[in-house]
């Protein structure tokens, strides 16, 4: 064989090998996750012509499948679609798949690996393998309870309640919602119609507010996190004391910090962090901010779940902590503005944390799922995240929360008969733009079962007149009542 016809069969055996490894990985090693891509119509398809599984919350359906007769077999639907609908997603002929629907498809399909041996079984006595059942953590009572005070009102926002000690989400609420039923029409033509104006809508209710969009600076709620820096360098304590000013002016700046109400941060030429975070002041913590220092003030957000994504298992937006900032900025940031952002789930992280003695648990809404057949494909058990903070700082920083709730800033979240922790925030968009409203917090604060955060976006229609403990604390009032006193 001579030299040309050599090389022609090693380019030629070099392209077979190469379409060899690729057919191997399309076909074996990205087959699980090429079947659950939303984009793959004839797994749709397939799915639609399948008995796909329900899922289930607590107990309650809130997605199945039922028989028609029609060439798909059966028809998705959904009961009680708007309180649901951001949270199961939608299951299309043509536009994809989002939510739980979209997570965990491949069980509700029954397409998983993990259900490889139904399939097996399927071929010799030819059934079809229905999809698995997901059952999530969340609480119909408390999911009910968050979307009537959240959605009654009509603001843009979310509710979001997890179990401090365990990190499962119980409720989580996004306003305005849709409806997942149209969708899952099976005209094509009517799907793409509703999914349209969908997106059209400017309040945008395809998205889930608790978890991503566009997200938030947390104002004052972010506080918190400062407190635990400053107490966990150990050199300060809840009775430090800071200069007391009424205006603040930004080093190497023309800005001027104000605290909300105006004038100084009660009386005094000095303020205690306690009282600075019980009343909730913007001038002591820009102060204290600037004292503990950028390196400090990064690393504290990472300690509670800042700048990196979670799947629960819906993908969570990663909240933000600017990492490079100058004087003026880290005396904004330290009170939750300048680059500041989180979703409402990281902020409940955040009084989680405090709630259950200074230990961050990993966000999940899933606690198990199971097959057709009864067998148990996954159990979800609580996994701890991380610490960031002893649990003297929790202690302390939880009795301020509770004392901001009594006597404090945060007082419209008081419940005759149980202790409330809780902080609330209002937090600047711009100039003339309009405020966001924050309540986080806990409760019953000497054993904590819930804790909870309230987003309301647009200032909750009041502009820069509304502010967190006017519209967010009550709305966690009404949740934490429904709940705690039934």
């Amino acid at each position: 064989m001579n030299r040309q016809m050599r090389r022609i069969a090693a380019v030629a055996l070099a392209m077979f090998l190469a379409l060899f490894v690729s057919l191997s990985l399309i076909q074996v090693a990205e087959a699980e996750s090429l079947y659950a891509d939303g984009r793959n119509t004839r797994t749709l398809f397939d799915s639609y012509r399948a008995e796909r599984g329900s899922i289930i919350a607590s107990g309650t359906v809130i997605a199945e499948s039922v028989p028609v007769d029609d060439d798909y077999k059966f028809q998705r639907v959904y009961p009680n679609p708007l309180v649901w609908g951001p949270v199961t997603g939608y299951f299309t002929l043509n536009q994809g798949l989002t939510g739980i629907e979209g997570a965990l498809n491949t069980y509700l399909s029954g397409t998983s690996g993990s259900q490889f041996l139904q399939h097996l079984r399927g071929i010799f006595t030819g059934d079809r393998v229905r999809g698995a059942n997901v059952n999530l953590s969340l609480d119909p009572r408390i999911q009910q309870a968050a979307w009537d005070a959240l959605s009654e009102s009509g603001y843009a926002g979310a509710v979001i309640v997890t179990e401090p000690s365990s990190g499962r989400i119980l409720g989580m609420v996004s306003t305005p919602s849709f409806n997942p039923q149209p969708l899952a029409s099976h005209n094509t033509d009517d799907v793409i119609a509703t999914y349209d104006a969908l997106l059209a809508d400017p309040s945008q209710p395809l998205i889930n507010r608790t978890i991503g969009g566009d997200l938030n600076p947390p104002g004052s709620t972010f506080k918190l996190v400062v407190l635990t820096a400053a107490l966990e360098s150990g050199k300060w304590t809840p009775d430090s004391e800071l200069p007391n000013p009424s205006e603040f002016p930004l080093p190497g700046s023309d800005a001027v910090v104000h605290n909300s109400g105006g004038g100084t941060c009660g009386p005094g030429d000095t303020v205690t962090l306690r009282d600075a975070l019980r009343i909730s002041c913007n001038i002591p913590f820009a102060e204290l901010g600037l004292q503990v220092g950028r390196q400090a003030l990064r690393e504290q957000p990472k300690k509670f779940g800042f700048d990196r994504t979670f799947a629960i298992p819906l993908d969570v937006e990663a909240s933000y902590f600017p990492p490079v900032m100058d004087d003026p900025q880290t005396a904004l940031a330290s009170f939750g503005q300048f680059d500041v952002r989180a979703t409402p789930l990281q902020m409940a992280m955040v009084s989680a944390a405090i709630a259950n003695g200074g230990i961050v648990m990993t966000p999940n809404m899933v606690d198990s799922i199971i097959s057709s057949d009864g067998s148990q494909l996954e159990q979800f058990a609580p996994v701890e995240f991380g610490r960031a903070m002893s649990a003297e700082t929790a202690a302390s920083i939880a009795a301020i929360m509770v004392d901001g709730v009594s006597n404090g800033a945060a007082s419209n979240a008081k419940i005759e008969g149980v202790t409330v922790a809780g902080k609330t925030g209002t937090a600047e968009n711009g100039e003339g733009e309009p405020y966001t409203l924050w309540f986080t917090g806990f409760a019953p604060a000497e054993a904590p079962r819930f804790a909870i955060t309230v987003l309301v976006e647009d200032g909750a229609g009041m502009g820069q007149r509304g502010y967190g403990n006017l519209i967010a604390a009550p709305i966690a009032r009404n949740v934490l009542e429904a709940v705690l006193l039934q």
